[in-house]
């Protein structure tokens, strides 16, 4: 009796103690859980994927649903734009949240200034767990990664190498497909699911030579698409810079390259006008990159385009032979971004499937925009909008509202400063660009930016985009080529939007040209842009 009666006054003190110390633990336990979860970021990016070719933008070329399925319930920017229209320049503009002219890239061969601090460094030294998986196209050892799979410079779409952090690798496939799956496990396996995550999920595809899985290049080469208004365009009204560009779909368009013509059957045909000077990289590229099980799916369409060109080109018209460039490159191409859409989709389906759409901020957005037959051109590099402008589409549940449109002078600049903003994240107070999370949030009376500052780098080098920079408001753009000619160009993007006429002489617009030229002057000083920094990289050109 008397030992039943010691254990219970144990039991009860002991349960006494238990409840005491519950008590102190409970106002941080109730605090830590009724904080809010700091959202994951999934950054999505592809290579110079147009926004003509989302149909969330325009759905004359092809059907997107997955991409505008961000769109449909987030927002879509419609005035989007980058600094410097190029690849690696862009990546990096984006990374640091500052001008090419500050970061060193300013094109694609010059380096990368290494000590710079870059966005995914703030949110590793905040807890959150970063990785990188897809085409990087600088560097192999990205900073601020915890882990990282990215393809080494412009990478290869067949069995594509990887640099990662415990050596290279090669993985036999597509190469969209493969980033796709080493992104949804690594979303599924490989993090600490513990903590927030920021992800870099980064698509190769539509990057030149635009080969597509074998399926989509089956299913693409029988379609047709409809002519831009300005594919014969003859640049009347527009500056020498348009005139000497060497990017024109039938003159600088290579045919083993782009249009998947065989060099054999080249050698059989002679000389093949127009003469095109250059390799044949889709063939030393991609298609010698496949196995056997993969050349065997690819040669029956590769000997039907063969053979119809053969027995067709020295039939055909320059006109002609426009039009049947223009198609094979959008067949291509088109075929190219089906397959990323499709991962796009197979990603935001595991998103929902593992209960982590609700707290994951989406991104999609592409390096720059691009060229499709308009004014007869492919590539980019312009001010002009086809390569200025590019796509941006965001999703961020319960925080914007779906179905929103927005037509700010938005710019990859501005990236960093959003995603650390959404982060909580302090930004570094010489990064240059301005937090979207006012026009995220609907608050459009917060947003104060009129114009933007853009500046292009690489000339001479290839496709002959002289050097230029430009001031751009929604109404207008004014540009200065300013590198072995002195010219201006201002376009009314309202009243012109196609940009046929330089209308810089125009008497009508003289107060418009004042008005732009104070903002451009105005905009080299704040972003530390200057003449000397011009002379800076046209000497280290050599010139």
């Amino acid at each position: 009796m008397k030992m039943r009666n010691q254990i219970q006054i144990i039991l009860v003190l002991l349960g006494t103690f238990i409840m005491a110390l519950s008590s102190c633990n409970k106002p941080e336990q109730v605090a830590e859980n009724n904080a809010p979860k700091r959202p994951n970021i999934l950054f999505i990016m592809s290579d110079d994927h147009a926004y003509q070719a989302i149909s969330a933008y325009d759905d004359k070329l092809l059907k997107t649903p997955n991409i505008d399925r961000l769109a449909d319930e987030g927002i879509l920017f419609t005035n989007a734009c980058v600094t410097n229209s190029i690849c690696a320049p862009s990546r990096a503009v984006i990374l640091t949240g500052k001008h090419s002219h500050l970061n060193g890239k300013i094109d694609n061969y010059s380096p990368f200034d290494t000590t710079q601090t870059t966005f995914p460094q703030l949110f590793q030294n905040a807890g959150y767990e970063t990785a990188m998986y897809g085409k990087l196209h600088f560097g192999n050892n990205p900073k601020g990664v915890d882990d990282f799979m990215i393809l080494p410079g412009q990478g290869n779409y067949i069995n594509p190498k990887f640099i990662t952090p415990q050596g290279d690798t090669t993985i036999t496939g597509y190469v969209s497909d493969i980033i796709t799956d080493l992104t949804i496990n690594w979303l599924d396996e490989k993090r600490d699911k513990e903590k927030p995550f920021m992800m870099m999920y980064l698509h190769k595809a539509p990057h030149r030579p635009w080969w597509p899985r074998p399926d989509k290049f089956k299913e693409f080469t029988q379609k047709e698409f409809p002519l831009p208004a300005s594919l014969f365009d003859d640049y009347e009204n527009r500056g020498s810079a348009a005139k000497t560009a060497e990017m024109n779909l039938l003159t600088h368009m290579k045919y083993a390259h782009d249009s998947k013509i065989r060099p054999e059957t080249l050698a059989e045909m002679g000389e093949v006008l127009p003469v095109v000077e250059g390799g044949s990289q889709g063939f030393d590229g991609p298609y010698n990159r496949t196995n056997a099980e993969q050349k065997a799916l690819y040669d029956p369409i590769l000997d039907s385009v063969n053979a119809a060109f053969k027995e067709h080109w020295p039939k055909m018209s320059d006109k002609e032979k426009m039009i049947w460039k223009y198609q094979r490159y959008m067949q291509d191409y088109l075929g190219s971004i089906e397959s990323v859409d499709d991962n796009v989709g197979r990603v935001l389906d595991y998103l929902d499937e593992s209960g982590l759409t609700e707290n994951t901020i989406v991104i999609y957005t592409s390096d720059q925009g691009f060229y499709l037959g308009e004014h007869g051109w492919f590539d980019k590099r312009f001010i002009y909008d086809e390569s200025f402008k590019t796509p941006l589409l965001i999703r961020w549940p319960n925080e914007i509202k779906p179905g929103t449109t927005n037509d700010e002078m938005v710019q990859n600049l501005d990236f960093a400063q959003t995603f650390l903003e959404i982060a909580g994240i302090t930004a570094p107070s010489d990064m240059q660009g301005e937090s979207l999370i006012p026009l995220l949030k609907g608050q459009t009376e917060k947003w104060t930016r009129e114009s933007v500052y853009y500046h292009y780098y690489e000339y001479p080098s290839v496709h002959m985009v002289k050097r230029h920079y430009a001031v751009v408001t929604k109404e207008f753009k004014l540009a200065h080529f300013y590198f072995d000619v002195d010219e201006w160009e201002l376009y009314d993007r309202l009243k012109d939007p196609q940009e046929m006429n330089n209308v810089y002489d125009d008497p009508a617009y003289q107060e418009i040209v004042k008005d732009l030229k104070a903002k451009l002057t105005d905009l080299r000083v704040k972003y530390k842009d200057s003449e000397e920094l011009d002379q800076k990289y046209i000497d280290q050109y050599d010139l």
